[in-house]
């Protein structure tokens, strides 16, 4: 379901201006000279309650000038920014500006945005505080001075000049893609190899329009009337023998000058790793500081050279990785301690060329996936058959984490643990990159993801094997190997067909009945045996029966047409020599639509909510928020009550049994994170799901969220919906 902010615009409006004649009246009271206790609390909550119902509504201008008042009135509400006349003032021009916002959009404006100038006064104010704390107040918390990711952070590539925009935030919002200059620099040399090639390319075409002359001689000796039968064949013969020995010489020397000229094209293209992965660095130190731990971050093998399309989609899918692996993988310093690490947590990037691949390792000495706690968060999400979780493999059970809606993070955020992060990450290496991601663990001891990309996505090697009267192609860096086997040599486990490849138990699969293609009839008699194409999808591997390998070359491959983007398990096409196209094969894709009919998934993600009719407790004083959030669930077959403070809805919660809560933290009367405390101290509410979604975005706020016991706590930004409705299935609701 998509929300139409319309419908909800004119209650925001009249909410704000409520909330605006409350601030009003606070900032009147401090100019009069009252005390900051005497009214600053309601006057925060009126600003957070506009900043967060205006982000739901993506009204970008008026959310950020309302964070921005918020922060001055918190450092205000803290004591580090006094009430003086010059503050007061501030304030003033705060809320006569934020008030200006409301009153644009209520004139029709679609999305007004704020002034510039004001916002940068406020933020100096706010910059002022924290460049200068007062005497006897401790620094500020490192999660304030930072700025809050996906905010105002700086995205992957902004500090390199070769990245230009913003990269697009994966599984929320984008902002506009990330992309490379349109220029690049190449070296002299290059350029003369090129020309080189161009010429030597020239001189091929004008030999065979030579040879296309000597055709039309052949044609007219042969057929002269004053030449007989015999002596006609004994010339066509010695001719065209001489003319095909010659033709076939032409087109060899002109397919090695065609094959030299597109390597020396491509490489023009390529660029080294050091353009994301330097940024990379700097960007994981600045993560590490907002999160109040220390790393270091050790780079490797940034000298190799991929295609500028693959450079310029690689930096989100990387970050993402190293915000994983900060904020759940390396742990807080005292555990580290205990636990006989150093203090400074380590993280890995390192870039090696193997097998016609390029392998991008993201590792760290954090504390490694804890697999009983991923299968049980698999189990109670329903994405697992608990028939078969307990004969799950560790790969098995590390792998559920990159599937849609998983996560075990208590903190679901912008920063992570969204529900929606490693299956983007995965969506953008296999589906984007045309590449593979795997994970290895070691408990304790660290985490490493691997990606493994081909060089160019232009041109790669590419087999093409045949099944029926269909041909096919993978990409070579997804196949291990090509082996014939006995018929005996499969046998059954676990309810799958399985055949020992190295040492290896490799599950076996007809491609036929995976790509769902129709039965043929009339078709000879089969092979002795089977021939198998095993592929690989990180460290996970898949051995497809074919009935021939028809062939292995380097194919440029074309992009699908628009009607075709939807074909996850086709990744591209082939044009060959006689005009025919061929599907080129997600290869990855294949493995994970075995292994998901493997882990047995109960549910699809869609409309199972529906039939459970699970009842949900929304708790907020924002009425435009409170029905925003119903209308979202209730279209998803949720059944919602709605409270409209924490005292309300603690009073709603014990008077009858909810499968789940739904609060926000600044409320009149009792906050959310007493609420969440109340509720846990409550038998009946013990083990129920409590979600905090709310727009105080700092750290310290996010762990008093978890410590008061919510099993997860959104941010609202651009409210995403997808997040919530995926929050709620990964805690089984």
């Amino acid at each position: 379901m998509a929300i139409d902010p319309r419908k909800f615009t004119e209650r925001f409006i009249e909410e704000a201006r409520e909330r605006l004649g409350i601030l009003m009246e606070g900032i009147g009271a401090l100019d009069g000279g009252a005390s900051v206790e005497e009214g600053i609390d309601a006057m925060f909550r009126a600003v957070h309650t506009i900043k967060g119902s205006s982000r739901m509504l993506g009204q970008t201008g008026i959310g950020e000038a309302a964070h921005r008042l918020e922060d001055l009135l918190d450092a205000v509400r803290r004591g580090s920014l006094p009430a003086s006349p010059e503050t007061v003032k501030l304030l003033y021009r705060g809320a006569d500006g934020l008030s200006a916002l409301v009153e644009r959009l209520a004139g029709g404006e679609e999305k007004p945005l704020a002034d510039p100038a004001l916002l940068e006064g406020l933020a100096g104010a706010l910059a002022a505080t924290r460049a200068a704390p007062q005497l006897g107040e401790t620094a500020p918390q490192l999660g304030e001075t930072a700025p809050q990711l996906g905010e105002t952070a700086p995205q992957l590539g902004e500090a390199a000049p070769q990245l230009g925009e913003a990269a697009p935030q994966l599984g929320g919002a984008t902002t506009g893609p990330a992309r490379l200059s349109d220029s690049v620099r190449v070296k002299v040399e290059k350029l003369d190899e090129l020309a080189r090639l161009a010429s030597e390319s020239l001189a091929a075409r004008a030999r065979m329009e030579s040879r296309l002359a000597e055709l039309a001689s052949i044609e007219k000796t042969v057929f002269s009337a004053s030449v007989d039968a015999a002596e006609r064949l004994r010339l066509f013969r010695e001719r065209i023998g001489r003319f095909r020995k010659d033709l076939r010489s032409e087109l060899h020397s002109r397919e090695a000058v065609e094959g030299e000229l597109h390597r020396a094209v491509l490489a023009m293209r390529m660029l080294p790793l050091s353009i994301v992965f330097e940024p990379a660095a700097r960007m994981a130190r600045e993560i590490a500081l907002s999160l109040g731990k220390e790393i270091e971050c050790v780079v490797s093998g940034s000298d190799i050279e991929l295609d500028r399309q693959i450079i310029d989609r690689l930096g989100e899918p990387l970050l993402h990785l190293i915000r994983n692996a900060i904020d759940h993988g390396i742990e807080e310093a005292s555990v580290r301690a205990a636990s006989g690490k150093p203090p400074r947590g380590r993280i890995g990037i390192s870039a090696r060329q193997t097998e016609g691949s390029v392998l991008i390792e993201v590792g760290d000495d954090g504390a490694g996936l804890h697999l009983e706690a991923i299968r049980d968060k698999a189990l109670r999400g329903r994405l697992i058959d608990p028939d078969k979780a307990a004969a799950l493999s560790a790969r098995e059970i590390a792998d559920i984490i990159f599937r849609p809606g998983f996560s075990t993070s208590p903190i679901v955020t912008d920063l992570s643990g969204r529900g929606v992060g490693l299956d983007a990450v995965r969506t953008a290496v296999v589906e984007g990159l045309k590449g593979s991601i795997g994970v290895e663990s070691t408990p304790g001891r660290g985490l490493r993801f691997s990606l493994r990309l081909p060089p160019s996505l232009a041109a790669m090697r590419v087999l093409f094997a045949r099944t029926g009267s269909s041909v096919f192609g993978f990409a070579a860096q997804d196949v291990s190997g090509v082996i014939d086997i006995d018929e005996d040599g499969v046998i059954e486990v676990a309810g799958g067909r399985v055949a020992t490849i190295r040492d290896e138990f490799v599950p076996v699969v007809s491609l036929a009945e995976t790509l769902a293609l129709p039965a043929e009839k009339g078709r000879g008699p089969r092979r002795a045996g089977l021939r198998l194409v095993v592929v690989n999808d990180g460290s996970e591997r898949l051995a497809f029966t074919i009935d021939e390998l028809e062939d292995e070359r380097e194919v440029v491959v074309k992009p699908l047409p628009a009607h075709m983007r939807s074909l996850a398990l086709v990744s591209g096409m082939i044009a060959t020599g006689s005009n025919e196209l061929v599907c080129l094969l997600n290869a990855p894709a294949l493995v994970g639509r075995s292994r998901a009919a493997r882990l047995g998934s109960q549910k699809d993600g869609k409309g199972e909510a529906a039939e459970r009719q699970a009842e949900i407790l929304i708790v907020d004083d924002s009425l435009n928020t409170r029905e925003i959030e119903r209308d979202v669930l209730e279209a998803h077959g949720y059944r919602i009550t709605l409270a409209e403070d924490g005292l309300d809805g603690l009073a709603k919660a014990l008077g009858r049994r909810f499968d789940a809560v739904l609060t926000d933290v600044e409320m009149p009367r009792m906050d959310g994170f007493v609420l969440t405390e109340r509720l846990r101290a409550d038998e009946a509410y013990r083990d129920t799901p409590i979600i905090i979604l709310t727009s105080r975005s700092r750290d310290e706020d996010r762990r008093k969220g978890i410590r008061a016991g919510a099993d997860a706590y959104i941010v609202k930004g651009d409210f995403d919906q997808g997040s919530l409705l995926e929050t709620l299935r990964g805690l089984g609701i």
